[in-house]
């Protein structure tokens, strides 16, 4: 078997370092969530943090690893005797793939034996398999609501519950939660994140040197796994140790009240909701104290938690990265006394370990760099990494996207009006009326837009299974065995229950911004109305893309993606003026829903063309709508004045599309 690469060898990542050796000492802190670009070693590290976690004793033949010094009550292989004889083995590491379904997370009720059998059979999921272990979940932030509300909420609670046709299963699931994420392909709800104790950012490093010496120890391990592995065995059985000694230490820390004090101020003038912050960075200064091998919580440690547990957790808006407001909690920290330094102590042997050591080290000697974060002196690409989209004029893409999440937005030129003023700025948003594609889709992507099949919701009829029944439905499965005469329930009278939920869709706008929209005052108007749909489509759930029209052209100025923000950067930047090509805009959005129906077949897209509905260069719009099929659209008519020709509502009849007025787009009020 091939060995895990050594968590020791993986330079740089101080931060990401201490974070995920903190929760390792503690999991109460609650987990780690890793923001970064790709290829900076999120998954490598996580993995190998498995191999230095203390072994664990398990009951024999206990699917749910149960303590034997304090077994679960409510475990569904027991009960089991305290003190009964143990089995030592290592922790585990169990991953989530993205497309896991809820009964692989949870588990599952045999259901064929439950009716057939009269047994209560349960199936473990992900959840119990990584009790007293590690559950680690890629692109977290990919994850359907619904599975990352179950980690969520079992993590906080330690317990997974499985509540199902009349049948209750419940069991222990400790575990340490961490969750990686590119936020090119879209940030997480708020809420979510929140729920996770630490989030820390992580990027490649920007010095040649540190870059080098990753790919040189990367291929060193390819060419010879076991060698490389037990040139680093040392190290981490240091870490493994100092783990070990950290755990037996926590109960016996103590928090002075000054210290708790001074975390509830610094977490309320920071504005902060809620109290699980205070909760956090006091788990994690009493962590760090532990780590260094201390009795007491000092000012830094308060300061070095907070960095930590704190700057994801105030965003003044939905839409606003984590992280926004660093600067403020530097300043809290230097005014209430914690430490300036905001470079965390990069956690590892003794004598500082390996990342005390200059980059251009031999390969054996573990040199400061990459993996992921900067090396000392190197420049900080900030807390989401760099991208190539933080430079509006940048040269677009060019590495190919999955074909369900895009990743940095591709970037066309757009006609200049350099010289001319500034883009107007959009106002408030609002809450906007509800706009959804007609009809049921498949279900393939969770949201909260349109109605769709889903694994859970309303009930609308019965069904003969495909494989294994996920949900029953017992009045058409009773039937079943009425008409056969019998009085025994068979597989082959199981009916499997048809739930209709809702959907995410691909939302892709198409903004007229020629000179007939170009008044200050009602372009403004426009932009607050296009920030409205945005936000609305950022609670639902779904994909969206932008294509603006103007002077001779369209441009694609983001292309389908699950990333918000930067539709939000797009708008703001949005200039206006020329002629109305609104053919061209109506051909390019054509060609990209044809190119995403390729990529991603599932998914219904949803049109909004916003408009006024003039056309005062290239052919008459009404001649490209054959390109567009029947796909669902709305237009928004912007025509404006006391004189009104109708011809945005004329194009919402050729392409069989609701046509709504601007000022009717925020009849049910405010937002809040």
């Amino acid at each position: 078997m091939t060995p895990p690469y050594p968590f020791s060898a993986v330079v740089g990542l101080a931060e990401l370092r201490l974070a995920l050796l903190l929760n390792a000492v503690s999991p109460a802190i609650g987990g780690v969530l890793v923001r970064g670009e790709k290829g900076t070693a999120k998954s490598t590290i996580v993995r190998a943090l498995a191999a230095l976690l203390p072994d664990v004793d398990v009951v024999p033949g206990c699917r749910f690893a149960c303590d034997p010094a304090n077994p679960d009550g409510d475990c569904p292989d027991g009960p089991h005797e305290p003190g009964a004889t143990a089995v030592r083995r290592r922790a585990t590491l169990v991953e989530l793939p993205v497309g896991a379904t809820e009964d692989r997370v949870v588990g599952t009720l045999d259901l064929q034996r439950a009716l057939a059998d009269g047994v209560k059979a349960y199936e473990p999921g992900l959840l119990a398999a990584a009790h007293r272990g590690v559950l680690y979940v890629d692109e977290v932030n990919l994850l359907p609501d619904h599975l990352v509300d179950l980690l969520l909420d079992a993590a906080a609670m330690g317990r997974a519950h499985v509540e199902r046709d009349g049948v209750s299963v419940k069991h222990a699931a400790r575990f340490l939660l961490v969750g990686t994420m590119n936020p090119e392909e879209g940030e997480p709800r708020p809420q979510l994140v929140d729920r996770f104790g630490l989030v820390v950012a992580v990027a490649a490093p920007r010095e040649a040197p540190a870059r080098a010496e990753v790919v040189r120890r990367r291929l060193a391990y390819e060419t010879d796994p076991v060698g490389f592995a037990a040139r680093w065995v040392e190290e981490d059985a240091v870490l493994a140790r100092r783990i070990a000694a950290a755990r037996l230490r926590l109960p016996s820390v103590r928090l002075p009240d000054a210290e708790l004090d001074r975390i509830a101020t610094i977490c309320l003038e920071y504005g902060v909701d809620g109290l699980r912050a205070d909760i956090v960075v006091a788990r994690t200064a009493v962590a760090l104290a532990a780590w260094h091998d201390r009795d007491v919580v000092t000012a830094d440690d308060v300061a070095a938690a907070a960095r930590l547990a704190l700057p994801h957790r105030r965003r003044r808006d939905p839409l606003d990265p984590p992280g926004t407001d660093q600067d403020k909690l530097e300043e809290l920290l230097r005014e209430h006394g914690g430490d300036a330094d905001p470079e965390p102590e990069p956690p590892a042997g003794p004598d500082d370990g390996p990342d005390d050591t200059p980059p251009d080290s031999p390969p054996d000697g573990p040199p400061n760099g990459p993996h992921g974060g900067p090396p000392p002196g190197g420049g900080d690409p900030g807390p989401d990494g760099p991208s190539r989209d933080d430079t509006p004029d940048g040269p677009p893409a060019s590495e190919p996207a999955s074909p369900d999440e895009q990743p940095a937005p591709e970037r066309q030129p757009e006609q200049s009006n350099a010289g001319g003023p500034p883009p107007v700025a959009a106002t408030q948003p609002y809450r906007t009326r509800p706009l959804a594609v007609r009809g049921r889709g498949t279900g393939a992507h969770t949201g909260r837009r349109s109605p769709s099949y889903a694994r859970r919701g309303r009930v609308v009829g019965a069904r003969l299974p495909a494989g294994r029944v996920t949900s029953l439905h017992l009045p058409a499965t009773l039937l079943a065995t009425a008409r056969r005469g019998a009085r025994v329930v068979t597989a082959a009278d199981l009916r499997e229950a048809v739930h209709v939920g809702r959907e995410a869709n691909l939302v892709l706008f198409v903004v007229d911004a020629s000179g007939s929209m170009a008044a200050r005052r009602r372009m403004r108007v426009v932009k607050t109305a296009v920030l409205s749909l945005l936000r609305d489509a950022y609670q639902r759930r779904d994909k969206i893309g932008m294509i603006t029209f103007r002077g001779t052209g369209a441009s694609t100025v983001l292309e389908p993606t699950a990333s918000h923000e930067v539709g939000v950067l797009r708008l703001a930047e949005l200039r206006t003026g020329g002629r109305t090509p609104l053919a061209a805009g109506l051909r390019q959005a054509a060609r990209t829903l044809d190119s995403e129906r390729r990529r991603d077949p599932r998914r219904r897209p949803l049109l909004v063309v916003v408009t006024d509905g003039r056309a005062t260069s290239g052919p008459d719009p009404l001649t490209v709508l054959p390109a567009l099929g029947d796909v669902a659209s709305v237009v928004v008519d912007c025509e404006s004045g006391p004189i009104r020709l109708g011809l945005a509502r004329r194009l919402a009849t050729a392409l069989a599309a609701d046509c709504v007025p601007l000022d009717a787009l925020h009849t049910l009020g405010k937002a809040a």
